[in-house]
């Protein structure tokens, strides 16, 4: 999800009254809760496509969810330290607790591979010890009902507390309200996935509800195996394969070994298929993000490969 979405997250569990558990709670809350993207770093020494391998890993597994909370914990409370020994901490700081600075940072780190779970981009849950990808097809990954829920919710809440009435029963309710908006949205995923389909069964296909962003109660869902995909649009009863002229996959085993753009594509890809490029080499995509302005994005061109057409059937 982005990156407010997690901010408005971390800031109502603080709203719920876990931030007065704690000098610092709010940071370690807000900031934990977006943490785990330090991987955002690996544009830095990454090009094209690289980052598709490396975002969504490390950072978003079991270790990096205890280690990067733990060192955001003894910063903050260093910071404490620091300001009180130049005579500049204020006042109504409430005591800082390294073990609950620790606490609260571990919690909010722990909603952010939850929230990154709920799209169909996909996350690697149980980085080091697996390359697997996880994906829960439920939110696209920025949702304006959450910004609006959760922002009205947060405000609600800070002018309660201003105005010293009950506070902590908006942030609760909020929370409730998001869970709540979550599981009605995994509900609709599950009937559009489980649906029956009328595009020709395939060993091994499998089915992707794609979350459309501000209409979240429809589904574009991707029916099909490797290069063999089928879409109904939202709103539509229809699957429709994949219009773009199709060509023969690839023989990718030996390209990525010589090609990291392509092995990090293929390491990512979830529904990959081949197409003709204009000059009639092979470009390739990802039905999950084919049209609708982002397939630029998603997309790595081989002009060394040429199209070949699909063999009869295909």
């Amino acid at each position: 999800m982005d990156n407010l979405t997690h901010s408005l997250v971390g800031a109502l569990i603080g709203q719920a009254g876990l931030k007065k558990k704690t000098g610092l709670a709010m940071p370690a809350l807000i900031i934990g809760a977006n943490l785990p993207d330090v991987d955002v770093t690996c544009f830095a020494w990454t090009t094209g496509l690289e980052y598709l391998a490396f975002r969504r890993g490390i950072t978003h597994g079991p270790p990096a969810l205890v280690l990067l909370p733990l060192a955001l914990a003894g910063i903050l409370w260093g910071y404490d330290r620091w300001q009180a020994k130049r005579g500049k901490r204020p006042e109504g700081r409430l005591p800082v607790h390294f073990g609950w600075l620790f606490a609260l940072a571990f919690i909010a780190c722990l909603t952010h591979p939850a929230l990154d779970w709920m799209n169909t981009y996909g996350i690697r849950l149980l980085e080091p010890f697996s390359h697997r990808w996880f994906y829960g097809d439920v939110l696209f990954i920025i949702d304006l009902w959450l910004w609006l829920g959760m922002g009205l919710g947060l405000w609600l809440s800070l002018r309660r507390e201003k105005r010293g009435q009950d506070w902590r029963k908006i942030g609760r309710v909020t929370l409730a309200g998001v869970l709540a908006y979550i599981g009605v949205n995994a509900g609709i995923t599950y009937a559009a996935e489980t649906a029956q389909f009328d595009a020709p069964h395939v060993s091994g296909q499998i089915a992707i509800g794609s979350p459309p962003p501000v209409v979240f109660w429809r589904r574009s869902t991707i029916v099909g195996t490797a290069n063999d995909w089928w879409v109904r649009n939202s709103g539509s009863g229809a699957l429709e394969p994949i219009t773009e002229q199709r060509c023969e996959w690839p023989d990718t085993d030996a390209l990525r070994q010589t090609n990291s753009q392509l092995d990090a594509f293929l390491f990512w890809s979830r529904a990959p298929f081949a197409a003709r490029a204009e000059d009639g080499s092979v470009v390739l995509h990802d039905a999950r993000y084919y049209g609708g302005g982002v397939t630029s994005s998603f997309t790595l061109a081989l002009p060394d490969v040429a199209c070949e057409e699909p063999a009869a059937g295909d």
